[in-house]
């Protein structure tokens, strides 16, 4: 009997996890926009914002069957079923500030993937094909946000995510025949999170769903793996946290500090004759 897994679980309930992120923003306390106590007050007025960030993903192939699939050549094979497995990604934030409530962000990262096919044939036999494999990732987004309240607003995103293969480790098995698969990808990516600033940084939770365009299967291949198979796509599931802020933040901060301290520009004093 298979052994149930918590991230079969996590792709069961994600969309639940979705919905519960929206409530737990809406449930965030409001506060008026200029209140003295909010923290960063302009920060969103900066052109240009620098940061890092941190993803768990969890991501797996969709698989689509070729004619052949049901010739008498492949009589044997059952079915090919693709596992859900997990990695994470370390990365950077680059942010411009467009409009008011729209941003552009390039977020250039490394991502340690593992995926994998299992092929289960009528004789009860079964082959699995395991690749771990590094994976360059430079996602060009645009974020368009909500009206800040207090130290909360909420944003949705989306954009594509041109993906390089930097090293793979192959499959875990023994033979000389493989599953054949491309190198790159390019995919769509959209996700909601909510931006809480904090007096020297902004902490962003964020959920992105990705779905690859491309087929990865490598044309042309005679891998007897590839050969049932008409379309390999990527499709991930990946909650990110991302940490942003500068030393122009906190200058212009404490700028804006010391001239209310101060009570504005001085007068030239009159002098008596």
């Amino acid at each position: 009997m298979q052994i149930p897994h918590i991230r079969h679980k996590l792709d069961i309930y994600r969309h639940k996890v979705i919905v519960l992120l929206v409530l737990l923003v809406l449930a965030l306390p409001t506060h008026a926009q200029n209140n003295p106590t909010d923290n960063l007050p302009d920060y969103d007025d900066h052109k240009l914002h620098y940061g890092f960030l941190i993803g768990l993903h969890s991501s797996k192939y969709r698989v689509q069957y070729d004619d052949i699939y049901a010739t008498p050549q492949f009589d044997t094979l059952h079915s090919v079923i693709p596992g859900n497995l997990g990695g994470f990604k370390l990365g950077f934030v680059i942010n411009f500030h467009l409009l008011d409530y729209l941003d552009f962000r390039v977020l250039p990262m490394v991502a340690f993937y593992e995926s994998d096919l299992t092929y289960r044939y009528t004789n009860l036999t079964v082959q699995r094909h395991v690749k771990d494999a590094t994976i360059v990732e430079i996602p060009l987004l645009l974020k368009y946000k909500s009206q800040r309240r207090g130290n909360y607003a909420m944003y949705m995103i989306g954009g594509i995510k041109p993906s390089f293969e930097a090293v793979g480790r192959g499959e875990k098995e023994d033979s000389s025949d493989k599953l054949d698969l491309k190198k790159s990808q390019i995919s769509i990516e959209i996700g909601a999170g909510f931006d809480m600033y904090f007096q020297l940084f902004k902490f962003s939770p964020e959920i992105r769903y990705s779905y690859g365009l491309k087929n990865m299967l490598e044309e042309g291949s005679t891998s007897q793996f590839n050969a049932p198979l008409k379309k390999l796509t990527t499709h991930n599931i990946t909650l990110y946290i991302s940490f942003e802020g500068g030393p122009s933040t906190i200058s212009g901060s404490q700028g804006r500090r010391s001239k209310s301290k101060s009570g504005g520009p001085r007068r030239n004093k009159k002098v008596k004759i």
